[in-house]
C-alpha cells in the first residue's frame, strides 16, 4: 500500500508540476475518507531550490528521506540542459531496485532516463521534448501520443495537466477506483480523460516544403474535398505510380495515403474549432466522405471523436 512519499525538487523545479504533486499526496484528506500519505519534499542537500519562474523554495529534507519512500517522484525541471547529480541518480536507482514507484512529470523524464530506468520501457513527456528525449536514450521507447504511461512500477507522464491523470491513475492502482474518483471530485477534474497528446499538438496546415513535388502538395491542400488516389497524384505529377510513391516517401516521410489522411485530418480540426458546421459537413470538405469515416480516423489518430474534440477544443470566436 502507498504511504510514503518523496518529491525530488532539482534545480530550476516547475513550480506547476511540483504543487500538482503536493496537492495529489501532500494533503490530510482523512476527514473525507481519502488516504493520508507520509509526504516530503527534497532537494539534494536539503537546501532551498530555485524554481524556473525566479523564486526558491525552502524543503526541509535531503536524499536521505527518498530511501524510505513507497513513492519517488521528480517534477518538472530546466537545470543546464536536464543535467542531474550523481546523488539524485543513485537514489533513483535505489528506489527503483527496492521496488517502489518511480514517477516523472514533464520534463521529469529526463532525470529518470539518466539514470537508465527507462531503458527498455515504455515512457512520455510533453510532446515538446519527446523527440530530444528519444534522442537521448534510443533505448527507451517514447510514446509521444499518451497523456502517461505505466511500464512497470515507473510511471512518466506528458505535460502540466497530465499529471494529474498520472497521479489519479496511482491513486486508482493502490488504492481503487472508488478512492480515485472520490480524490478526482475534491480535486475538480475529471477522474479519466480520455484521448492523448495527439489531440493538443499545435499543427498548422501547411504543406512540407519539397525538393519536386511542391506543386503536388500544394494541389493537393486545395482540393481535400476531392477523391484522390496514388494513381490520379502520379498522373498530376507526370510519374509512374511506383515512382511516384517512392518521390513522395523520400521526400515527405510519409506514404501519399497517411500523408493525405493526416491533412484531412488537420482541416477537419481547424473546422470543428472554429466554425459552427456539422460534423457531416466537415467530413465532407476534409474529404472523408462521410461522419462515419471522420470518427473512425479521430478515434484511431487522437483517440477521441470528433464530438468531444470540439467541445475540447472550440474557439471562444466561433
Amino acid at each position: 500500500m502507498l504511504r510514503n512519499v518523496a518529491v525530488i525538487a532539482l534545480p530550476e523545479v516547475a513550480a506547476f508540476e511540483l504543487g500538482v504533486l503536493c496537492e495529489l499526496f501532500g494533503y490530510d484528506r482523512s476527514d473525507e475518507g481519502l488516504p493520508t500519505y507520509d509526504f516530503a519534499v527534497c532537494s539534494l542537500d536539503g537546501r532551498p531550490v530555485p524554481t524556473h519562474t525566479g523564486f526558491a523554495i525552502s524543503v526541509q529534507n535531503d536524499l536521505s528521506r527518498v530511501e524510505e519512500a513507497d513513492l519517488v517522484a521528480v517534477a518538472r525541471y530546466y537545470h543546464n540542459g536536464y543535467a542531474v547529480a550523481p546523488e539524485v541518480i543513485g537514489a533513483l536507482r535505489r528506489a527503483y531496485e527496492r521496488g517502489a514507484w518511480v514517477m516523472s512529470v514533464c520534463t521529469g523524464a529526463f532525470a529518470l532516463g539518466e539514470a537508465g530506468l527507462l531503458d527498455g520501457r515504455r515512457c512520455t513527456t510533453h510532446w515538446r521534448h519527446t523527440d530530444e528525449l528519444a534522442q537521448r536514450y534510443p533505448a527507451a521507447k517514447v510514446d509521444p501520443d499518451v497523456l502517461y504511461v505505466q511500464d512497470g512500477k515507473i510511471l512518466t507522464s506528458a505535460g502540466t495537466a497530465a499529471s494529474l491523470d498520472a497521479g489519479l491513475h496511482l491513486v486508482r492502482q493502490e488504492h481503487g477506483t472508488a478512492i480515485a474518483t472520490a480524490l478526482a471530485r475534491r480535486l475538480v477534474v475529471p477522474p479519466h480523460r480520455d484521448g492523448g497528446q495527439a489531440q493538443f499538438i499545435e499543427t498548422p496546415l501547411q504543406p512540407v516544403q519539397c525538393e519536386t513535388l511542391q506543386p503536388v502538395l500544394t494541389h493537393l491542400l486545395g482540393t481535400l474535398d476531392q477523391p484522390h488516389t496514388v494513381d490520379t497524384m502520379a498522373e498530376f505529377a507526370h510519374m509512374a505510380p511506383r515512382t511516384f510513391v517512392r518521390k513522395f516517401r523520400n521526400e515527405t516521410g510519409a506514404t501519399p495515403h497517411d500523408w493525405l489522411t493526416n491533412q484531412r485530418l488537420l482541416l477537419a480540426r481547424r473546422l470543428l474549432e472554429d466554425s459552427d458546421l456539422g460534423v457531416h459537413t466537415i467530413a465532407e470538405r476534409a474529404g472523408f466522405g462521410s461522419a462515419a469515416t471522420l470518427r473512425h480516423h479521430f478515434a484511431q489518430r487522437l483517440s477521441i471523436t470528433p464530438q468531444a474534440y470540439r467541445g475540447t477544443f472550440r474557439s471562444h470566436s466561433a
